[in-house]
């Protein structure tokens, strides 16, 4: 019955029995309509009859808002409602895809005015503006998507536009106390609807990659305006239920085997329509400018209060301590979810959209400084990094998680820019998640590092340009450190001594950075935490040829070149022999590669390290200072930044004269780039060994001279003796403590745009809403 084959002659809108067809049926579902109404037979009525596609998708809006205006009081009206809602869900990527089509839901149907009539009432609204309206007030529809608050019959049925939607928030939590009982029907009925945003949304899926970030999304502007009467209690019911959300079923394992989940499809919904609608370039402060489909200026003179997204808006005014409290509980239950799986298999239900669910929670800490103090302030932020650590682990070895892997590396360097973060990381680590890397016992920080160690040296080549921000985060949060155990004292020194190898080195223009990195954070820790540090004090000394080798690195042409022959030898980055990895935890799957034929998305280059963060100073009050003189200066050249920063300047000690720079850098770039004896040299000069080459020589001869007295060879006796030395007044002065903190650019928020649509676009496989339509904002790709 839905077929599509319009007769090529133009159908006259008022010829309701021919268009009533499309929406009568009783006993559709949205997989119905997908099957019913094949792509092919939709482009071709978009090429041969557009007047009919034009009609059909007009009447198909103009039932949504007849829904939306009468309150849907009979069966008959609300399956017309969702059948018209399908419809659409199945035409409108094939309108987003083709150009010339982009603007027609933007442009006015003659004589629509809002409810036909009334045509004086704002005359005209464009088709995409009524059918957002009619969406956001059928989502707010008594005994359709919420619960009548009437006791009597249909007679006195609520008036939908005289109803306080705040009063009918879909749950408890932020700003709403009451939680309405659980409908089924309900739940169902809005994650149809829910659907439909998302496709009205997607229209940012058909439109290239750009750095251009004033360029927002129509859609998702109009409908988190004023315009939209409902754009509080919809922001709230969406936030609420995503938070509230327990998948584990009533606290009974098990319970999700007995028992069919229908809120699970609401939940994720309701989660990916939120972070669509949070696609907001934080780094332009200025509002978005407003684009030429809606009319009104934005007001020059006047600063706007706020982002004009009024879901931005109330995000970012969230602030009482519960509300607070409510979300981050509900964000840490959802993502330790599949790690209950791990020590409980099958007893809860195992959910699927953490991905969406950190976008979330990087938006929370992005819009909201109030909630990333409170999450810091206690060390429930453990309960958000012990998953991400566990995602980041489990996925490092699996092409087409590449996105994940950056994600949650992304909110560690924004968690780790707060002196908090290294605190709380000292908490010892006793949750048992089984997870592939060596048993240890130690504290938080202990279990960063060797998931850190893991990643680098057993992750895939794709996550090379991840290895400045992981080193980041650990020089951050170093100066805090109280005591790593030995196992993650041994990794640290064995990721320098893989990275200080001549041809690791020799081998690519910012290859040294990642020494500067480490050998900061071993400075940080003998400065400014040495008491408790006895393990990696001991790491240090019984590898202190690694040192001695970088002090005497050699700058000549000729062994630069022998460096480089080493190369061809071995072709591995990273060897794995010298870190002794002992047995992984019990219980355990080592991570493993996609299967071959796996879809995933590609992704915009990410900036280098340079441009993500800025660098602060932390002063003797614990206060910090921004020390980025040249912020003022507009980014260089080129649209988006390149996954490695060619050439520039690490923001750390090293830097390069200006003219020498765009040398490197051109040369890199064509791939010719060779190592010069005055190249080594200019950062060798600077590598901050002065600290480590100190301790070394007044340990070491201390250390041997022990080991002779007592004729020992066991590590605990030189354990002991480390603890009790000290090195004050030894020591060179205490260099400042350096934070690089995260800075939002307009290159990471087109990165979380590519990425989060491309999430979306993978997780909709039924229906498969944007299969096999011409997506331009990234490819899709398999493994």
């Amino acid at each position: 019955l839905l077929t599509l084959s319009v007769s090529l002659q133009p159908v006259e809108a008022t010829d309701d029995a021919f268009w009533d067809q499309f929406w009568a049926d009783t006993a559709t579902s949205v997989q119905d309509v997908f099957a019913l109404v094949p792509a092919a037979e939709i482009r071709a009525v978009r090429e041969e009859s557009p007047s009919n596609l034009a009609t059909l998708c007009y009447k198909a809006v103009e039932k949504l808002v007849q829904g939306a205006e009468s309150g849907c009081h009979t069966e008959k009206e609300r399956q017309i409602v969702l059948n018209c809602c399908r419809l659409l869900t199945r035409i409108l990527p094939y309108i987003f895809e083709d150009p010339d089509w982009r603007g027609f839901f933007w442009s006015t149907v003659p004589g629509a005015g809002r409810g036909g009539g009334d045509d004086d009432d704002e005359n005209a609204r464009p088709l995409a503006e009524s059918l957002l309206l009619a969406v956001a007030d059928l989502l707010f529809c008594p005994d359709f998507t919420v619960q009548s608050h009437r006791r009597s019959t249909v007679d006195t049925a609520e008036d939908i536009h005289s109803i306080d939607s705040c009063e009918y928030i879909w749950e408890a939590g932020v700003g709403f106390a009451h939680s309405p009982q659980p409908n089924y029907i309900h739940d169902l009925n809005r994650t149809e609807l829910l659907k439909l945003l998302l496709t009205c949304f997607s229209e940012a899926m058909y439109l290239p990659p750009s750095s251009d970030s004033s360029n927002t999304n129509p859609w998702v502007q109009f409908f988190c305006s004023t315009e939209n009467r409902h754009a509080l209690p919809l922001f709230t019911s969406l936030l609420n239920v995503v938070c509230a959300y327990d998948p584990v079923g009533y606290g009974i394992p098990y319970n999700h085997l007995l028992f069919s989940d229908y809120r699970e499809p609401l939940v994720e919904e309701a989660a990916q329509v939120l972070i669509v609608t949070l696609d907001y370039d934080s780094s332009t402060s200025s509002s978005p400018t407003v684009d030429g489909t809606t009319t009104g200026t934005a007001m020059d003179d006047v600063d706007p209060p706020g982002p004009d997204n009024l879901f931005v808006n109330y995000l970012s005014r969230i602030h009482r301590e519960e509300d607070f409290q409510f979300i981050l509980k509900g964000v840490a239950r959802l993502l330790s979810n599949p790690l209950v799986q791990t020590y409980l298999p099958n007893s809860a239900k195992k959910i699927q959209f953490h991905q969406e669910l950190l976008v979330l929670f990087w938006k929370l800490c992005d819009f909201n400084k109030k909630f990333l103090f409170f999450v810091l302030k206690s060390s429930d932020v453990l309960d958000i990094l012990v998953p991400i650590l566990y995602f980041l682990n489990d996925a490092r070895a699996d092409q087409s998680r590449v996105g994940l892997m950056h994600i949650g590396v992304f909110i560690l360097l924004l968690l780790s820019g707060e002196r908090n973060f290294g605190v709380r990381l000292n908490k010892p680590y006793s949750v048992r998640v089984p997870m592939d890397i060596p048993v240890f016992t130690g504290t938080h920080a202990d279990l960063l590092i060797i998931v850190f160690h893991k990643i680098i040296t057993s992750g895939h080549q794709r996550l090379q340009p991840l290895f400045d921000c992981l080193l980041t985060i650990v020089v951050n949060v170093s100066p805090y450190l109280k005591s790593l155990s030995m196992v993650a004292a041994n990794k640290l020194l064995h990721l320098l001594e893989a990275f200080s190898t001549t041809w690791f080195l020799f081998s690519a223009v910012q290859n040294h950075h990642l020494v500067f990195f480490l050998l900061e954070v071993f400075n940080n820790i003998i400065q400014y935490q040495f008491d408790g540090n006895s393990n990696l004090v001991y790491a240090v000394i019984r590898k202190r040829n690694v040192f001695h080798q970088l002090a005497n690195l050699p700058t000549d042409s000729q062994s630069i070149q022998k460096g480089l022959q080493r190369k061809k030898k071995t072709p591995e980055p990273i060897s794995r022999t010298n870190s002794q990895d002992g047995a992984s935890m019990e219980g355990s799957r080592p991570a493993a590669p996609a299967e071959p034929g796996t879809l995933k998305t590609s992704l915009v280059a990410t900036p280098g390290i340079d441009k993500l963060t800025e660098k602060s100073q932390v002063s003797e009050d614990g206060t910090m200072r921004s020390l980025e003189p040249e912020s003022s200066q507009p980014p260089p050249e080129g649209n988006l930044p390149s996954a490695v920063s060619d050439g520039e300047p690490w923001s750390g000690e090293v830097s390069h004269p200006r003219r020498d720079r765009r040398r490197l850098s051109s040369a890199s770039s064509s791939g010719q780039w060779t190592p010069t004896p005055d190249w080594v040299m200019s950062w060798k000069s600077k590598l901050p060994l002065q600290t480590i080459m100190r301790l070394l020589q007044v340990l070491v001869p201390q250390v041997e001279k022990i080991c002779i007295d007592k004729g020992l060879t066991d590590e605990s006796e030189i354990l002991k003796f480390l603890q009790h030395g000290t090195l004050v007044g030894l020591l060179p002065v205490p260099h400042p403590i350096l934070i690089r903190k995260y800075q939002a650019n307009s290159g990471t928020a087109m990165w979380f745009r590519t990425y989060m649509w491309g999430v979306i676009y993978l997780r909709n496989v039924d229906p498969p809403i944007w299969y096999d339509t011409d997506v331009k904002l990234f490819e899709i790709q398999r493994v």
